[in-house]
């Protein structure tokens, strides 16, 4: 079995969220199944800095429209899997991250930057690749990557099986129809059933249309999404493929995030030696300038501080939470306005509330094995993976009952604990009351040493590897195969 993912970004190199960490770890697992899986991702600067000796492989001249004439190289990491960088200098060589220029607004060209990604993936799956290798199937992800299904269609020559994931619906790919020349589409694509939506052109709506099958990153999220309350205007196109729509929960690369082996933190410990976890609280506390206190619990963030997150009730009960007595740790960027709460937040309480604002991997890493809990109250999750990392971490997550976090992270009761079941805390509201009385109960237990012992090692107990969610991509590709 042959597969090429095609990703706008890939983890460590481009990464804004969940997408790039899963184009990094699911690729080898894949592999370590027996598939054969490459990566087209565009040559940004990191990657070509990351590198340069990348071997080109083929020009692909004018793609039609706007779409500009574009190389394929090939590098492969030591012990990792091939990567195809598609280099085209005026669309991928810039600041700033994959989507957004310095000053944080969307790249004007964004339609033709995703464009070219999406035909040229398609291009490489169709029976006229110029490579002397074709996948069987040909794996998009989210909305910059929809447009490849379509292509591969209707504007190439076929080929490949083709499958989208869907890592966030919120995300579409919209564009006026004045555009539709430059990413060399016709009048002939312009209705409901090609990539007309709402009188726009939306990506994700033509890939979800035209895939041989579709998936997203939690079965909870695949129901949800077929809803009027979370369908985001795609429910009903959903509803209609439902038989082509399947909910398979992310991994995590427990190469990377495991508290027996993270280079990052103070003391590695694993759910026999849960004593070391101690070290590493009072280590993040004096990395971050809050008080050595061992008489209450350390909840820590890390995340986009964002309104689907949740994290602006966790700036409006910050103060009641200080009061159960509780620390907060957080580390994020996104909305000003929720970055300006958060430093205020600190500022009014030095020594129980530490922010720091932008992203650090290590600081990810020692926020995991130092805090007490993990807050993650989303409005909407279509997976997580941090809730995933708090459980091998020991660190019990709070989290709201949505997406896969309702589908990993099973509510603390006393029957669940006795039973090895519980392994965190659910809120079922969107609401800061609601979200206090959780951690309120979190830091109740907290000070029953046994009983966060054992729920720290029912969290620690749970299987998030990646292998589970490979063996289920890899019987999905099958099934896409001709008889």
């Amino acid at each position: 079995m042959k597969a090429l993912f095609a990703t706008s970004e890939i983890a460590p190199w481009v990464k804004t969220g969940g997408l790039g960490d899963v184009a990094a770890a699911l690729p080898p697992a894949l592999r370590a199944l027996g598939c054969d899986v490459r990566v087209l991702v565009p040559r940004y600067p990191a990657l070509r800095a990351a590198f340069p000796a990348a071997e080109h492989l083929v020009h692909l001249p004018w793609m039609g429209g706007h779409l500009p004439g574009a190389d394929v190289y090939v590098a492969q990491p030591e012990g990792s899997f091939p990567f195809l960088l598609l280099d085209c200098p005026m669309l991928y060589d810039r600041p700033g991250n994959p989507y957004l220029g310095p000053e944080g607004h969307d790249w004007l060209d964004n339609h033709l930057r995703f464009g070219l990604l999406s035909r040229v993936a398609a291009r490489l799956a169709s029976t006229a690749t110029p490579l002397d290798w074709r996948p069987d199937v040909l794996h998009c992800h989210d909305w910059q990557t929809g447009l490849a299904p379509y292509y591969l269609r209707f504007h190439e020559s076929g080929g490949a099986a083709s499958v989208v994931t869907i890592h966030n619906l919120a995300f579409q790919g919209v564009f006026p129809p004045q555009l539709l020349d430059e990413l060399a589409l016709t009048g002939a694509d312009w209705h409901m059933e090609g990539v007309e939506y709402y009188g726009l052109i939306s990506f994700l709506k033509a890939g979800l249309r035209h895939a041989d099958a579709l998936t997203t990153v939690s079965p909870t999220y695949a129901r949800e999404i077929q809803t009027d309350t979370e369908g985001m205007g795609m429910q009903g196109l959903l509803r209609a493929r439902a038989d082509r729509l399947t909910g398979i929960l992310n991994g995590i690369d427990d190469a990377v995030w495991n508290p027996a082996l993270d280079p990052h933190i103070a003391m590695r410990y694993d759910r026999d030696h849960l004593d070391a976890k101690r070290r590493n609280k009072i280590a993040l506390q004096r990395e971050m300038g809050l008080a050595e206190r061992d008489d209450c619990p350390l909840f820590g963030v890390v995340s986009r501080l964002t309104h689907q997150k949740g994290l602006d009730l966790v700036a409006e009960i910050g103060a009641a939470l200080v009061g159960l007595p509780a620390q907060l740790a957080v580390l994020g960027s996104g909305d000003r306005a929720l970055e300006a709460a958060f430093r205020e937040l600190a500022e009014r309480h030095p020594g129980q509330v530490a922010v720091t604002i932008g992203y650090s991997d290590p600081l990810a890493h020692r926020i995991e094995a130092g805090a007490d809990c993990f807050l993650m109250p989303s409005r909407f999750e279509p997976c997580g993976l941090n809730q995933m990392y708090s459980l091998a971490y020991g660190t019990p997550p709070l989290v709201r009952a949505t997406g896969g976090l309702a589908d990993t992270v099973t509510n603390y009761t006393p029957a669940g604990l006795a039973d090895g079941s519980a392994n965190g805390f659910v809120c079922q509201a969107a609401t800061a009351e609601a979200i206090l009385g959780t951690a309120g109960s979190a830091a109740a237990l907290w000070q029953d040493k046994a009983g966060w012992r054992q729920l720290q090692r029912n969290a620690m107990a749970g299987d998030f590897r990646w292998a589970g969610p490979a063996r289920q991509y890899l019987e999905l590709y099958a099934s896409l195969r001709p008889a």
